[in-house]
């Protein structure tokens, strides 16, 4: 279940990423209240999954996905670049979380 509850934080971070960009600075209250409760709840499921799970491990699969998913939303929702350095540099953040996953 851990692994379970780790990527599930690890959306949600994606969510209160996603939230936070479109809160215009905590100026609009419903994008910040979603982003509020988001990193709440990814903060939350990310300890009980450490209950389990290394440090080194769950924090950096749990950064990993936010920074990917993030990458992808940009990109889906707000039209930010894709260019072969981007999509590189977001191959290596996933190739480093299946590392770290291999040797947990």
């Amino acid at each position: 279940m851990a692994w379970f509850y780790l990527v599930l934080a690890g959306l949600l971070e994606i969510v209160w990423a996603t939230a936070m960009k479109q809160s215009a600075g905590f100026t609009r209250i419903l994008p910040t209240a979603v982003m509020a409760v988001g990193m709440v709840a990814s903060f939350w499921l990310l300890a009980v999954a450490m209950r389990a799970l290394p440090l080194g491990t769950a924090y950096t699969v749990w950064v990993g996905i936010g920074a990917v998913g993030a990458f992808l939303v940009g990109i889906a929702l707000f039209g930010e670049p894709v260019t072969p350095a981007r999509l590189l540099a977001a191959g290596l953040i996933v190739a480093g979380i299946v590392m770290m996953k291999l040797a947990s």
